[in-house]
């Protein structure tokens, strides 16, 4: 495959979790975010949003927000849970993302926060309308989906190499 093929990826913070007394990578999702995982799905699935792959966080609060919006879209990507994006910094993110295979077009990351906001910022040069504008006023609260596109191989994955095409918070306040 060219290397410089149209490629997305879709960044998505997983939905709401709850505080329980157990270590941070188990806390599961709080009733808000069992509501909110699934609109994700939607959302994806109204936009036309179709990943070849998912690279998921293992921590059990992503694994969830995962499960109910997959649940909503057409065809569920083949899923990998990757233990390097929980926690992970930008520049682990983007070490990430320069190891996915070249056969893969549109790719879909959850994880977690500041990680996956910092990394929609630093991957981002360029914006379509008002969606960098939106994500640097809102921030990436719970839920929220960030699109990025981008030419080129995925080991070419570094600052500045996208236009961010997309931003979606299931809260977000009006204008």
């Amino acid at each position: 495959m060219s290397v410089d093929v149209p490629r997305s990826i879709v960044l998505v913070r997983h939905a709401k979790a709850d505080w329980p007394d157990v270590a941070d990578h188990e806390r599961p999702l709080a009733d808000r975010g069992r509501k909110d995982a699934p609109a994700i799905g939607e959302w994806l699935a109204a936009h036309g949003i179709a990943p070849g792959l998912t690279l998921c966080s293992t921590a059990v609060r992503t694994r969830e927000t995962w499960r109910l919006a997959a649940h909503h879209l057409p065809q569920r990507p083949k899923t990998v849970y990757e233990e390097r994006l929980y926690e992970a910094s930008p520049g682990e993110i983007i070490a990430v993302l320069n190891d996915v295979s070249e056969d893969v077009t549109d790719l879909l990351v959850i994880g977690h926060n500041p990680g996956i906001q910092g990394v929609a910022e630093v991957l981002t040069a360029d914006s379509d309308g008002d969606a960098l504008e939106r994500m640097t006023r809102n921030g990436f609260p719970t839920s929220t989906v960030a699109v990025l596109r981008f030419d080129g191989s995925w080991k070419s994955v570094e600052p500045g190499v996208a236009t961010l095409t997309d931003y979606w918070e299931p809260h977000e306040p009006p204008e």
